[in-house]
């Protein structure tokens, strides 16, 4: 049974090999000059609080002179976030899904090895495969870009891309093997009930994006309790970013951190607008960062501490394995008694 596992399962394999080979070379070539710039740059041996700024900029302004690292950076990102997605399309979906199309089932099924036996040996080892790609790919992003995430993420406007940052957090980690468990058993099971691979493919691609974009908005946010804090902010228009709507958004300084919402208020707690005003319409800057530091306004911040960050990855992983648990136990029960 594993030896006919294998065979039907290697030429993804080897797709998936060679796929990791060229990345591992992308990233071995140009990671040990990214790590080399971060060496030069000080920031290893920067421990006094509050000098570390002046050379986290100069290191991260480096970064983004090249365009090559935030591209790779980017494409690691998006490689790692599409893996778990195609390894639920083309190794889930076509699991069952093959054998009922062409008719094989009925030779297959009705062999020395039971239909339980048949699933769960497929479904452990092409999901364990599974896992240790994803695995593989967040290893080698990870140590990749690990010098960008010493400095606190790539800067991106007035903000960074932290590893915490919610559109940067399932590609490093544990977390990538738990969505690509998910995925393959939600694409083995899409495969199982609609008996078609096309159709099971664009199900499972549809199912998936949507978690994808839910997780982060919906459940991660409320694993854990965030932290609130409101005390005095010093604004100046330079540093500060004016929505469309004329709330003002003063960046906040925590490395690492997930920032939820960050709110510029006024003392009695309403959320600041900035009005037309002489001193910020016809005059100049320093004229209105005068008046702004006379409106003795604070800063209401709710965030998720770097130092939360592996709590997080063990929620999220654990949400994720147990679903692929219960669906892997669904589709066994499913090939056993409904399946004919």
């Amino acid at each position: 049974m594993m030896w006919l596992t294998w065979r039907q399962f290697r030429g993804q394999a080897i797709a998936a090999a060679a796929g990791l080979a060229v990345l591992a070379v992308a990233l071995g070539v140009t990671g040990p000059h990214l790590a080399r710039l971060y060496a030069a740059s000080g920031l290893a041996s920067c421990s006094v609080r509050g000098s570390c700024a002046a050379l986290t900029a100069a290191f991260l302004s480096r970064v983004t002179s090249d365009a090559v690292y935030p591209a790779l950076y980017f494409l690691g990102a998006g490689v790692v976030y599409a893996g778990p997605a195609v390894i639920g399309m083309f190794w889930g979906a076509p699991l069952v899904a093959r054998e009922l199309e062409v008719g094989t089932f009925r030779l297959t099924w009705n062999q020395s090895v039971t239909r339980v036996r048949w699933m769960a040996v497929k479904l452990g080892l092409v999901g364990l495969a599974a896992v240790a790609t994803a695995g593989l790919l967040s290893i080698m992003t990870t140590w990749w870009a690990s010098p960008i995430t010493r400095a606190g993420g790539l800067p991106i406007g007035l903000s960074q891309l932290s590893r915490f940052s919610p559109v940067v957090f399932a590609t490093s980690g544990i977390t990538p093997m738990g969505y690509a468990a998910f995925a393959f058993v939600l694409g083995a099971a899409a495969g199982m009930l609609i008996r078609r691979t096309v159709p099971a493919i664009a199900v499972t691609l549809a199912i998936f994006a949507a978690l994808q974009v839910l997780v982060p908005l919906a459940v991660r946010p409320h694993l854990l309790a965030p932290v609130h804090v409101t005390a005095p902010v010093d604004v100046n228009l330079q540093d500060s970013q004016v929505a469309s709507s004329g709330q003002l958004t003063v960046p906040v300084n925590l490395p690492g951190a997930w920032v939820i919402s960050n709110q510029t208020i006024t003392p009695a707690g309403r959320v600041f607008v900035l009005p037309v005003i002489p001193a910020c319409q016809s005059g100049t800057q320093r004229a209105c960062d005068a008046w702004l530091a006379r409106q003795h306004l604070r800063r209401r911040i709710a965030y998720q501490p770097a130092s939360r960050f592996w709590a997080f990855q063990g929620y999220e992983t654990a949400i994720f394995l147990a679903l692929a648990l219960g669906l892997a136990a669904g589709c066994i029960w499913w090939v056993r008694y409904r399946l004919s």
